[in-house]
Protein backbone atom coordinates (compact mmCIF):
# COMPACT_ATOMS: atom_id res chain seq x y z
CA UNK A 1 0.00 0.00 0.00
CA UNK A 2 2.81 2.26 0.70
CA UNK A 3 4.29 2.19 -2.59
CA UNK A 4 1.04 2.79 -3.92
CA UNK A 5 0.87 5.87 -1.92
CA UNK A 6 4.15 7.29 -2.92
CA UNK A 7 3.62 6.47 -6.36
CA UNK A 8 0.19 8.94 -6.52
CA UNK A 9 2.33 11.67 -4.92
CA UNK A 10 4.68 11.87 -7.19
CA UNK A 11 2.00 11.87 -9.72
CA UNK A 12 1.44 14.62 -8.08
CA UNK A 13 4.96 16.05 -7.79
CA UNK A 14 5.39 15.48 -10.84
CA UNK A 15 2.25 16.84 -12.57
CA UNK A 16 1.83 20.43 -10.22
CA UNK A 17 5.64 21.01 -9.73
CA UNK A 18 5.97 22.98 -13.28
CA UNK A 19 7.90 25.93 -13.91
CA UNK A 20 6.05 28.98 -16.02
CA UNK A 21 9.68 29.27 -17.85
CA UNK A 22 12.58 27.78 -17.67
CA UNK A 23 16.46 29.37 -18.88
CA UNK A 24 19.97 29.54 -17.38
CA UNK A 25 19.02 32.34 -14.91
CA UNK A 26 16.20 30.04 -13.82
CA UNK A 27 18.69 27.10 -13.58
CA UNK A 28 21.08 29.18 -11.56
CA UNK A 29 18.42 30.34 -8.66
CA UNK A 30 16.78 26.92 -8.62
CA UNK A 31 20.00 25.38 -8.10
CA UNK A 32 21.49 28.02 -5.94
CA UNK A 33 18.43 27.39 -3.49
CA UNK A 34 18.72 23.79 -3.84
CA UNK A 35 22.49 23.70 -2.86
CA UNK A 36 21.82 26.19 -0.12
CA UNK A 37 19.31 23.67 1.33
CA UNK A 38 21.60 20.88 1.41
CA UNK A 39 24.52 22.67 3.15
CA UNK A 40 22.10 24.09 5.97
CA UNK A 41 21.78 20.30 6.41
CA UNK A 42 25.40 19.69 5.93
CA UNK A 43 24.01 16.79 3.06
CA UNK A 44 27.26 15.21 1.66
CA UNK A 45 25.75 15.91 -2.41
CA UNK A 46 26.32 16.94 -5.91
CA UNK A 47 23.69 18.62 -7.88
CA UNK A 48 23.29 19.06 -11.39
CA UNK A 49 20.88 21.00 -13.69
CA UNK A 50 20.41 20.20 -17.70
CA UNK A 51 18.19 21.27 -20.10
CA UNK A 52 18.37 19.29 -22.95
CA UNK A 53 21.49 17.73 -22.36
CA UNK A 54 22.91 20.60 -21.09
CA UNK A 55 24.31 20.95 -17.81
CA UNK A 56 23.31 24.30 -16.52
CA UNK A 57 24.26 24.15 -12.96
CA UNK A 58 26.64 21.65 -10.91
CA UNK A 59 28.09 21.71 -7.80
CA UNK A 60 29.93 19.06 -5.03
CA UNK A 61 29.14 19.69 -1.16
CA UNK A 62 31.77 19.19 1.14
CA UNK A 63 31.52 14.62 1.67
CA UNK A 64 30.47 14.03 -1.65
CA UNK A 65 32.48 11.65 -3.80
CA UNK A 66 33.46 11.23 -7.52
CA UNK A 67 30.96 8.31 -7.49
CA UNK A 68 27.92 10.77 -6.90
CA UNK A 69 28.47 12.30 -9.91
CA UNK A 70 28.59 9.03 -11.94
CA UNK A 71 24.96 8.35 -10.13
CA UNK A 72 23.58 11.91 -11.44
CA UNK A 73 24.51 10.88 -14.57
CA UNK A 74 22.67 7.39 -14.59
CA UNK A 75 19.68 9.10 -12.97
CA UNK A 76 19.71 12.01 -14.77
CA UNK A 77 19.77 9.76 -18.43
CA UNK A 78 16.40 7.59 -16.59
CA UNK A 79 14.58 10.82 -15.89
CA UNK A 80 15.57 12.35 -19.60
CA UNK A 81 14.64 8.87 -20.90
CA UNK A 82 11.36 8.23 -19.47
CA UNK A 83 10.45 12.18 -18.49
CA UNK A 84 9.41 10.77 -15.46
CA UNK A 85 11.30 11.09 -12.08
CA UNK A 86 13.78 8.40 -11.82
CA UNK A 87 12.59 7.49 -8.06
CA UNK A 88 9.43 6.90 -9.35
CA UNK A 89 10.89 4.77 -12.31
CA UNK A 90 12.68 2.37 -9.60
CA UNK A 91 8.99 1.94 -7.93
CA UNK A 92 7.63 1.47 -10.73
CA UNK A 93 10.39 -1.56 -11.39
CA UNK A 94 10.03 -2.33 -7.58
CA UNK A 95 6.36 -3.36 -7.62
CA UNK A 96 6.55 -5.86 -11.27
CA UNK A 97 10.13 -7.05 -9.67
CA UNK A 98 11.49 -5.98 -12.73
CA UNK A 99 14.90 -4.32 -13.53
CA UNK A 100 15.50 -1.45 -16.56
CA UNK A 101 17.95 -4.04 -18.19
CA UNK A 102 14.91 -6.51 -18.27
CA UNK A 103 12.28 -4.59 -19.19
CA UNK A 104 13.34 -1.80 -21.45
CA UNK A 105 17.07 -3.26 -22.47
CA UNK A 106 18.76 -0.60 -20.82
CA UNK A 107 22.55 -1.08 -19.16
CA UNK A 108 22.91 -0.64 -14.99
CA UNK A 109 26.03 1.40 -16.83
CA UNK A 110 23.70 4.26 -18.33
CA UNK A 111 20.93 4.00 -16.66
CA UNK A 112 19.62 3.90 -12.53
CA UNK A 113 16.01 3.61 -11.42
CA UNK A 114 17.14 5.30 -7.92
CA UNK A 115 16.06 8.49 -6.47
CA UNK A 116 17.15 11.98 -7.36
CA UNK A 117 16.91 13.05 -10.33
CA UNK A 118 13.68 14.93 -11.23
CA UNK A 119 11.80 15.83 -14.25
CA UNK A 120 11.75 19.82 -15.22
CA UNK A 121 8.86 20.74 -16.89
CA UNK A 122 7.51 24.35 -18.44
CA UNK A 123 3.47 24.96 -18.53
CA UNK A 124 3.79 25.98 -22.45
CA UNK A 125 6.44 23.56 -23.50
CA UNK A 126 6.76 20.09 -21.27
CA UNK A 127 9.75 18.30 -20.38
CA UNK A 128 12.74 20.69 -20.52
CA UNK A 129 15.08 18.73 -18.51
CA UNK A 130 16.52 17.48 -15.36
CA UNK A 131 17.34 18.28 -11.63
CA UNK A 132 19.19 15.76 -9.92
CA UNK A 133 20.52 15.41 -6.40
CA UNK A 134 23.41 12.23 -5.49
CA UNK A 135 24.73 11.80 -1.96
CA UNK A 136 21.69 10.66 0.25
CA UNK A 137 19.15 7.81 1.02
CA UNK A 138 17.94 7.84 -2.65
CA UNK A 139 13.96 8.86 -0.89
CA UNK A 140 16.08 12.04 0.39
CA UNK A 141 17.51 12.35 -2.95
CA UNK A 142 14.42 12.33 -4.23
CA UNK A 143 12.41 14.60 -1.44
CA UNK A 144 15.08 17.80 -1.47
CA UNK A 145 14.45 17.90 -5.32
CA UNK A 146 11.03 18.17 -4.21
CA UNK A 147 11.69 20.75 -1.42
CA UNK A 148 13.51 23.29 -4.07
CA UNK A 149 11.08 22.91 -6.50
CA UNK A 150 8.35 23.43 -3.47
CA UNK A 151 9.91 26.77 -2.29
CA UNK A 152 11.07 28.36 -6.29
CA UNK A 153 7.17 28.33 -6.48
CA UNK A 154 6.14 29.09 -3.45
CA UNK A 155 3.94 26.13 -2.77
CA UNK A 156 4.03 24.28 -0.03
CA UNK A 157 6.23 21.08 0.58
CA UNK A 158 4.26 19.54 2.91
CA UNK A 159 1.63 19.35 0.65
CA UNK A 160 3.89 17.57 -1.48
CA UNK A 161 5.97 15.66 0.82
CA UNK A 162 6.23 11.63 0.62
CA UNK A 163 5.06 10.52 4.25
CA UNK A 164 7.45 8.17 5.50
CA UNK A 165 10.78 7.21 4.93
CA UNK A 166 11.37 3.59 3.15
CA UNK A 167 14.83 2.75 2.70
CA UNK A 168 18.40 3.90 3.44
CA UNK A 169 19.87 2.95 0.30
CA UNK A 170 22.53 5.88 -0.18
CA UNK A 171 23.43 6.24 -3.72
Amino acid sequence: MELSEDLERIDKQESELVLPQFDENVAWLLGVRLRELAASRSSPVVIEIKALGRQLFCCALPGSTPDNAEWIRRKSNTTARFHRSSYAIGLRLLQTQSTLAEKHELSPMDYAAHGGSFPLRVSTAGFVGTVTVSGLPQREDHELVVEALCLHLGRKHNEFALKQPRDTTVI
